[in-house]
């Protein structure tokens, strides 16, 4: 199971990648929603980690200098990646959510809702995208693998 979450985590790491550039070279005809969304999609992974790890959290709709996000990313894949490999995914963590509602979920469960949670938001992004009359990144699944 280990190695299916890592392949997940690869996934939603190369496509963020994709829409960090997307994004990129059409700075001048995004919009805000488009950024912020952006941002929100990179915060929430953060977010999530941070909260299995008992780290500081970014705000949820906090927005990152642009030029930072290719390395939130990244650094957001690695940690990712570091609990899968490190940790029980059984594990129930016990956290607060951004209004302080407390909750508890397997990490297993946690990574997963990232996972999905990034898919969604660039789903978003990319009717955006498509909005500004800018070409949407192909981000399915299937066409990642088919890369390969």
């Amino acid at each position: 199971m280990k190695e299916k979450l890592i392949d997940l985590f690869e996934y939603t790491y190369h496509f963020n990648v994709e829409m960090i550039k997307a994004v990129s070279e059409n700075r001048e005809i995004v919009d805000d929603k488009t950024i912020s969304l952006i941002n929100h999609t990179l915060n929430a992974q953060q977010i999530w980690n941070a909260r299995i790890l008992r780290e500081v959290t970014f705000e949820v709709w906090q927005i990152n200098p642009f030029e930072s996000l290719v390395e939130i990313n990244h650094e957001n894949f690695l940690k990712s990646i570091d609990i899968i490999t490190n940790l029980d995914l059984e594990k129930r963590i016990e956290y607060q959510n951004s209004r302080g509602t407390k909750f508890e979920n397997s990490i297993f469960e946690i990574l997963f809702h990232a996972v999905n949670h990034s898919t969604y938001h660039r789903g978003q992004i990319n009717s955006l995208l498509k909005q500004n009359g800018i070409t949407p990144v192909l981000t399915d699944y299937i066409f990642y693998k088919r890369k390969l």
